[in-house]
């Protein structure tokens, strides 16, 4: 059975925060709250959970999650090139709603799933969830919600739809004050490129990069597989959107892969 945690209660936030960070070192299934929607996550660095993370979801390989990060820092250890603008849309909008694809550190000891050799990360904009990842690093986070159904902002709606036997912990951080799913932005060409339109609008990014290419819509030249994958759903990013937990992609993000997360590499 899972354990639930009102975070709203200090004593009890204190204590949910050690017991998700206890379950996802031993590789298990967490929900946290974040700053778009509720997201499931779990060790980034552990095949086996990132396969049960996946499989609690619905969903396959083709779709890896989004990777969340407690601090800038932190993603520059997973991220190989951040092209151009990717430090300066860092500093604008994180933490906060983006998902940055990038080319990822290829010496990385960790298999998302099919990634092409990327990466979606995100820094969300809450206390729980940025407490629980400064514990234990940077986690795969997709939304928490079984592929294809929708987001969940409120705690209840994730353990709805997810149950009590494949999460351990719930952390319940009240309802999400913008369920609106992460921006996705490829950052793999050499002019970045709006995977998916969330909360931060592509005016707002082309004020700190200048050129910035929209998201693709209908009556234009469909993208690839790999593309399509990569703006599936995410702990912060719609359906058929990378998951960025969705997600990563998160509450909504890999390869071209929710989060929001964030919903995968589009959510989130």
């Amino acid at each position: 059975m899972s354990r639930i945690y009102d975070c709203a209660d200090e004593s009890a936030r204190k204590d949910g925060v050690a017991d998700a960070a206890s379950a996802v070192r031993r590789g298990d299934l967490v929900v946290l709250p974040t700053d778009t929607v509720y997201g499931i996550g779990t060790d980034a660095f552990s095949p086996t959970a990132v396969a049960s993370l996946l499989a609690a979801k619905g969903r396959g390989r083709d779709m890896p999650p989004p990777v969340l990060v407690g601090s800038m820092r932190a993603a520059m250890a997973l991220v190989d090139d951040l092209g151009n603008h990717g430090r300066d849309l860092m500093e604008e909008f994180w933490p906060g709603p983006l998902t940055l694809v990038c080319t990822a550190t290829p010496s990385l000891n960790w298999d998302l799933g099919d990634t092409k050799g990327t990466v979606a990360v995100r820094m969300p904009m809450d206390p729980v969830a940025l407490e629980l990842l400064k514990e234990v690093g940077p986690m795969a986070v997709s939304s928490a919600n079984k592929s294809g159904q929708p987001a969940a902002s409120r705690v209840e709606e994730a353990v709805e739809q997810l149950g009590e036997e494949d999460v351990a912990v719930y952390l319940d951080g009240g309802v999400c004050e913008s369920p609106v799913a992460s921006t996705i932005v490829d950052l793999t060409y050499a002019v970045p490129r709006v995977l998916r339109t969330g909360a931060i609008s592509i005016e707002q990014l082309r004020g700190v990069c200048g050129t910035v290419i929209g998201e693709l819509r209908k009556g234009r030249t469909k993208p690839g597989k790999d593309e399509e994958a990569r703006v599936s759903e995410d702990t912060g990013t719609p359906e058929g959107a990378s998951s960025p937990e969705g997600a990563p992609g998160p509450e909504g993000a890999p390869g071209p892969a929710e989060t929001d997360v964030t919903p995968d590499r589009t959510e989130n």
